[in-house]
């Protein structure tokens, strides 16, 4: 059986955590530690669940994705270019003009303020960019 056969009609953040769990090692603590990040910088963020099992926080449009692989775990802000980073968290996807990510090796720490203010960042980013809601009649 599929994993996304299992996971039909389940809310992304049960999927997120169930994949936090699956994964059992350093990578879902760390995932788990870069969500709680997350959630900590922008508390209206909407979890989902996209790309056949692509944990994703949004906020007016993706601020960024975790994906988990072998040797490391991926945080990729979907206009992360756009982003301001004098931290230097950005380590991965530094030629293109859209994205960047952070890659997070076994045993590195992200700096934790650092990230917050980049989700913050994104977030903001993301709400300047969404259709102005329209002015009521006076």
């Amino acid at each position: 059986m599929k994993k996304s056969d299992t996971s039909q009609g389940l809310p992304a953040s049960e999927l997120i955590s169930q994949r936090i769990a699956e994964l059992g090692d350093w990578r879902g603590q760390t995932l788990g530690r870069m969500r709680k990040l997350v959630k900590e910088a922008a508390p209206d963020v909407v979890e989902e669940w996209k790309w056949m099992g692509t944990p994703v926080w949004s906020h007016d449009g993706i601020i960024c994705t975790g994906e988990s692989y072998k040797d490391k775990v991926k945080l990729t802000f979907a206009k992360g270019a756009s982003l301001k980073d004098p931290a230097g968290l950005f380590n991965s996807s530094l030629d293109g003009n859209v994205r960047r990510a952070i890659d997070i090796l076994e045993g590195e720490e992200v700096d934790e303020s650092a990230f917050k203010a980049l989700i913050r960042q994104a977030a903001a980013l993301n709400s300047s960019r969404s259709k102005p809601a329209k002015k009521a009649k006076s």
